[in-house]
């Protein structure tokens, strides 16, 4: 069995899912800078990808931790060392069987798929002609498969990419992609006249858009938009287009593209591994997550290079700047104002007491008809539960996936409680409302209201001990 590793240790989590796809791998393991506490220094996570190259369901995970128990012994192959830096196969035997090791570019293959996917032709005349374009790897693993598909494929300039050199630490950053942690891509777009800006995360599959003056595009509004447009990709012109489908925490504007579309629409928990399902029973092939993971069926992961592809297709398709297309579809479809608000590296205690309080507090069938008054406004709850789902494919179950509150004008509040930081734990707190007609107010000032009253129901700043979130999605 011959074992396939990337030079230098540089394989995106959708270059991963590529690789193990194309070559009928059994399955994948990837070492990730992502959001798992490990290591000697936290924040770094072990993830095992099935043989379809998304990230393995809970009955495998399950069966690796059952495994895990009984586990009374390991053995060290002693002097077994390969240079990962240089591409080629490595034979060894190890106790008396062949082992093989393969070094392999991690670029090439992903970037020769998305070429198939898009028209680079096409994608390529408008940057060179059109439009001014920053691209921000972060000093993650992004930046060879910048280099190699927007550089040398599609022309873009050197100073049109910023931190391509991946490094250990990311150069003392943290390689999240929103407006807290890229704040030098906002200012650069704030400052510079770029028509178009796109940060990376660590691992390459999240992304960030923004427009001229750093306008900013939400995840859910993203999706949105890429799935109006998803028939001018020429990959779905010949593959025909299925469903769509989101994380429930994520807004609800692709709903309304799947409305008129006449297209299925899935809602799952949070996690990437719901979606896989539905794609290999040939029923999802657009979806996406508020944390800025944005993907389709080529693969089983979400794809930060795929989604910035899918905007700058759009671009010239339209010949619209992000703000004009953002303005454009709201007109249309009317716009899900959303925030998310991070309390992070909370209390563990206090959250999970604000968690159960909550969950109390929601399931009372008196809350049910409640009203809540700010800013002026008034909302008088409809439904709240704590979300579960059931699987259409293989019928397993996901509960405890969130409290959410939904008020009979459709606004919505979700709470999730997150342990996988690298210590402490975080609430997530996710605001929604749609307006129609009204749709180029503030974000904050059009969901304050309902900010007051998620606080006030869940008690959040008292109970995690913040003075209000650390981070604003």
């Amino acid at each position: 069995m011959t074992h396939l590793v990337g030079q230098d240790g540089i394989l995106s989590t959708p270059a991963a899912s590529h690789l193990i796809r194309s070559t009928k791998a059994l399955g994948g393991i990837i070492l990730t800078a992502s959001h798992n506490p490990g290591g000697p220094d936290n924040d770094f996570g072990i993830k095992f990808n099935c043989e379809n190259g998304g990230p393995a369901p809970e009955q495998v995970t399950n069966k690796i931790y059952q495994l895990s128990t009984a586990i009374t012994e390991y053995k060290i192959v002693e002097g077994l060392e390969i240079d990962i830096s240089k591409k080629g196969k490595n034979e060894y035997v190890v106790n008396d069987k062949p082992f093989t090791v393969e070094i392999i570019d991690p670029v090439k293959s992903y970037a020769d798929l998305l070429e198939q996917i898009f028209d680079f032709t096409n994608v390529r005349a408008y940057i060179v002609t059109n439009v001014m374009i920053i691209l921000d790897a972060m000093f993650g693993v992004t930046g060879p498969y910048v280099e190699e598909i927007f550089r040398k494929r599609l022309h873009l300039l050197q100073p049109n990419v910023a931190r391509t050199t991946p490094l250990p630490d990311f150069g003392g950053c943290h390689p999240d992609p929103n407006k807290t942690h890229a704040y030098q891509l906002v200012r650069t777009m704030e400052d510079m006249p770029y028509e178009f800006g796109a940060a990376f995360d660590g691992d390459g599959d999240r992304n960030m858009i923004l427009g001229e003056k750093a306008f900013y595009v939400s995840p859910g509004d993203s999706l949105a938009v890429i799935a109006h447009y998803l028939e001018i990709i020429p990959y779905f012109k010949r593959n025909g287009i299925q469903g769509f489908a989101r994380s429930m925490p994520t807004s609800a504007a692709v709903d309304r593209v799947a409305a008129k579309k006449g297209k299925d629409m899935f809602v799952v928990p949070t996690g990437w591994k719901y979606f896989g399902n539905l794609m290999d029973a040939g029923l999802l092939c657009l979806c996406g997550e508020e944390s800025f993971g944005t993907g389709s069926n080529h693969i089983r992961e979400k794809d930060g290079i795929w989604a910035v592809l899918a905007w700058l297709s759009i671009m010239a398709y339209t010949d619209k700047s992000v703000a004009d297309i953002m303005k454009k579809h709201w007109a249309e479809y009317g716009r899900d104002y959303f925030t998310r608000h991070d309390y992070e590296h909370c209390d563990l205690a206090g959250c999970q007491y604000m968690m159960k309080t909550l969950e109390e507090t929601i399931l009372d069938p008196k809350f049910i008809g409640r009203q809540y008054e700010a800013g002026g406004k008034c909302y008088k709850v409809k439904m709240a539960d704590n979300y579960s789902y059931t699987d259409p494919i293989d019928k397993s179950v996901a509960t405890n996936q969130g409290l959410r509150i939904v008020f009979e004008d459709g606004s919505r509040i979700v709470w999730r409680f997150s342990g996988t930081g690298s210590y402490g734990a975080t609430i997530r707190m996710y605001i929604e409302t749609y307006q129609k007609e009204d749709y180029l107010r503030d974000v904050k000032e059009v969901l304050q209201p309902l900010i007051e009253i998620a606080e006030d129901i869940s008690d959040i700043v008292r109970l995690t001990g913040r003075f209000g979130p650390t981070t604003v999605v």
